[in-house]
């Protein structure tokens, strides 16, 4: 009896230490970038869940507009939101699809079709602010949608490219989240 006991023991705190390593026990979830952990938000869309298809509304099949998203989970002392959406299952390498940043801290959401909130980067089309999925034919991609929330304002004027915006976010990152919806053709 008390061999069995012991091992209902071990089990259980066996089992504890793996909840806390997963998060489960109470951990605050957190991402690792770059060496630094940053607490993790969650973001959502009214047009696909993650891991869904993304409507055809949204692609360059139809009315190319942004999807709607929101978040939660900042931090206090977030100064801004910034967003990458990109798809790294384009042939060519990853395809950058939407970049905006300086996004206000008490932004927690974008309408679908979204203009005119935040300042506007760059995309791998050539264009400010969003274009849609535009895959060629065959495998479904992965599209990313990422929230950044930053303890600064970035400061780059319209237009700055991904890489630009990465640069700038080193080191301010507070917390990250993303969204994965999926588009073929």
């Amino acid at each position: 009896m008390q061999k069995g006991c012991a091992v209902r023991l071990h089990c259980i705190v066996l089992l504890l230490v793996l909840l806390a390593s997963a998060g489960c026990a109470g951990a605050t979830p957190g991402v690792e970038i770059e060496g630094e952990v940053v607490m993790a938000l969650q973001v959502t869309s009214q047009a696909f869940i993650e891991g869904g298809l993304i409507p055809s509304k949204f692609t360059c099949d139809a009315e190319n507009v942004s999807p709607s998203l929101a978040w939660s989970g900042a931090p206090t002392g977030t100064q801004s939101f910034a967003l990458i959406a990109d798809d790294p299952d384009a042939p060519m390498g990853t395809w950058v699809h939407w970049v905006l940043y300086d996004l206000p801290p008490d932004t927690y959401s974008l309408p679908e079709g979204a203009i005119g909130i935040g300042v506007e980067g760059i995309n791998d089309f050539r264009k400010s602010g969003y274009g849609g999925p535009c895959p060629p034919r065959g495998k479904p991609h992965h599209y990313y949608f990422k929230v950044y929330a930053l303890d600064t304002r970035l400061g780059l004027k319209p237009g700055a490219g991904k890489r630009d915006v990465e640069r700038a976010m080193q080191g301010h990152v507070l917390a990250q989240g993303q969204l994965v919806g999926m588009y073929g053709r």
